[in-house]
C-alpha cells in the first residue's frame, strides 16, 4: 500500500518506519528541510532503541523516503497519516493549529479519493474538524478516520510492531477494511483491530492515558501514607498488585510521571470534560498529586540538610521523564534540579541520553558528566531521577568514596534491595520508612 505520513516527530517516525517494515511504500513529509537532510542520511532526531536500525534498512531498500514536498506525497498516496504536533494550549487544552494546517495542504494535494488518518493524539471532535477543513478546500472524495497510538517511549517499535490492540475510528465500512488490510501483519496473534465510531476512537486514547497516570499518582499517595506510617510501599505494591482485578504495572512508587503524553493528555481530557460541562474531580486529583510528588526529592533534601542546601553540590544521575528515551518533557528532574539552583546549590548532572535536551532547560547553570561517577565526584548527595539501567547496579564502594558523605536520595526505588544502611549510607526513598545507616 502507498502511505504518506505528514509528520516526522516521534509518532510520524515510527509509524511510517513501522509501515515500510512490513512491505508498504512510505514517504515521511516534514516542512523543516534540514531535518529532511539528515533523515535522509540516517540521522534520527530522537532516541528511541532499534528504530535508526530500521529506518536505515527501509531507506535502503526504497520503501521508506522523506521529503518537503506534501503535494508530490498526497499524490502518490492512498492513506495519509497526519501525525504532526498537538501542543498543550495555555488553558490546558490541545492546540490543533497544526493538525487542520496540515488537513488543509493534504486537501489542496488530493487528486482522488484519499484515506485521511488523524494518527495525533486530538481531542474528541477533531476528526469532524479535520472533515470540515479538507472539503473547505476540495471537491475530492475522502474519508476520515481517528487512529490513535499507544506507543510507550523506550518500546515504540515493540508496540507499534506488536500491538496490543489497533483501534479504528470510522464510519465506512469501506474504509475500515482499508484499514484492516494496512494493519493485518501487526495482529497476526490473534491482537484485535477495534472498529468503532470516531468520537469513541478519539477518546479511548486519552482515557487509556488518563488511567495509566490515575494508576501512578493513586501509587505515590499510597506511598505518601506509607512513609508517614512506617509501613513499607514495595510489600502494599505486591499485595495490592497481585490481585488479578489490579495487576502490576504502573503501581511503582517514584517523583512523579512525565513525557509528552500522560501530562498533556490528562489536561486536555480534563478541559474536554469543562467544555461538556462535567468536571472531573478525580483527574484533577491525579494532576494536583503529580505536581506535589515531583517536589517529594526537594523536601527530602531540604529536611536532611536543614534547609542549608547553598553551598552544597549535589549529583543527579537521571534526567530524561523515564528510561530509554532523550525525552524530558514534564521530568520531575526538571523540578529537581530547579529546585536545587534557586536554593544555592551546584548540581552536576550525568544522563546517557538526554543530555543535550537537558542544556535546552539548564543551559549553563549545571555542570554535564559524560560518566555517572564524575557527577558525583564531591558532592554531598547523590539522587536519582531516572532509572536508568546504567545506574542499577553501580560500585557502592566508590560511590562512598567519592561523595563527601554517603547520602543517596533515590526518586525511583531503585536501591530499596541493596541493604544501603548496612553499609552506612543514610538512603532515602518513596514510600520506605527511613533507616539511618548502621555501619560507621
Amino acid at each position: 500500500m502507498k502511505i504518506a505520513v505528514i509528520g516526522t516527530g516521534y509518532v510520524g517516525l515510527v509509524a511510517g518506519t513501522c509501515f515500510a517494515e512490513t512491505g508498504n511504500t512510505v514517504v515521511c513529509v516534514d516542512t523543516d528541510a534540514a531535518k529532511v537532510d539528515a533523515l535522509k542520511a540516517g540521522k534520527i532526531p530522537i532516541y528511541e532503541p532499534g528504530l535508526e536500525e530500521l529506518v536505515r534498512r527501509n531507506v535502503a531498500e526504497e520503501r521508506l523516503s522523506f521529503t518537503t514536498d506534501t503535494a508530490d506525497a498526497v499524490q502518490r498516496s492512498l492513506v495519509v497519516f497526519i501525525a504532526v504536533g498537538t501542543p498543550q494550549g495555555d488553558d490546558g487544552s490541545s492546540d490543533l493549529q497544526y493538525v487542520l494546517a496540515a488537513a488543509r495542504s493534504v486537501a489542496k494535494a488530493m487528486n482522488g479519493f484519499k484515506v485521511i488518518v488523524d494518527k495525533s493524539t486530538v481531542p474528541v471532535g477533531t476528526a469532524r474538524l479535520v472533515a470540515e477543513a479538507i472539503r473547505s478546500e476540495t471537491t475530492q472524495p475522502f474519508d476520515v478516520v481517528s487512529n490513535p497510538e499507544f506507543l510507550k517511549e523506550g518500546a515504540a517499535i515493540d508496540d507499534f510492531m506488536k500491538p496490543d490492540r489497533v483501534v479504528v475510528g470510522c464510519d465506512d465500512p469501506r474504509t475500515a477494511e482499508i484499514m484492516k488490510e494496512l494493519y493485518a501483519p501487526f495482529v497476526r496473534t490473534g491482537k484485535p483491530i477495534l472498529v468503532m465510531d470516531v468520537e469513541s476512537a478519539e477518546l479511548t486514547k486519552y482515557a487509556a492515558n488518563a488511567m495509566l497516570a490515575t494508576r501512578i499518582s493513586f501509587m505515590n499517595e499510597i506511598a505518601t501514607l506509607c512513609e508517614r506510617l512506617g509501613a513499607n510501599v514495595n510489600m502494599v505494591r505486591q499485595g495490592m498488585g497481585l490481585d488479578s482485578r489490579i495487576g502490576m504495572p504502573f503501581l511503582f512508587p517514584g517523583i512523579g510521571y512525565g513525557g509528552s503524553c500522560f501530562p498533556k493528555d490528562v489536561k486536555a481530557l480534563v478541559k474536554t470534560s469543562e467544555k461538556a460541562g462535567y468536571d472531573l474531580k478525580i483527574l484533577k486529583a491525579v494532576e494536583d498529586v503529580n505536581a506535589d510528588q515531583k517536589r517529594w526529592m526537594l523536601r527530602k533534601l531540604d529536611a536532611h540538610f536543614k534547609g542549608g542546601l547553598a553551598g552544597k553540590t549535589f549529583g543527579v544521575w537521571g534526567l530524561a521523564f523515564k528510561p530509554q528515551t532523550d525525552d524530558m518533557r514534564e521530568a520531575p528532574a526538571i523540578v529537581v534540579v530547579n529546585g536545587l539552583l534557586e536554593r544555592g546549590a551546584t548540581v552536576k548532572v550525568c544522563d546517557p541520553e538526554s543530555m543535550h535536551e537537558a542544556k535546552r532547560h539548564f543551559g549553563e547553570r549545571v555542570t554535564y558528566c559524560k560518566k555517572a561517577y564524575d557527577a558525583i565526584d564531591g558532592a554531598d548527595a547523590l539522587i536519582v531521577c531516572t532509572e536508568w539501567n546504567e545506574f542499577r547496579h553501580p560500585d557502592f564502594d566508590r560511590i562512598q568514596a567519592l561523595l563527601r558523605a554517603p547520602v543517596i536520595f533515590d526518586g525511583r526505588n531503585v536501591y530499596v534491595n541493596s541493604r544501603l544502611p548496612e553499609r552506612g549510607f543514610t538512603y532515602y526513598a518513596v514510600g520506605m520508612p527511613f533507616r539511618a545507616p548502621t555501619k560507621s
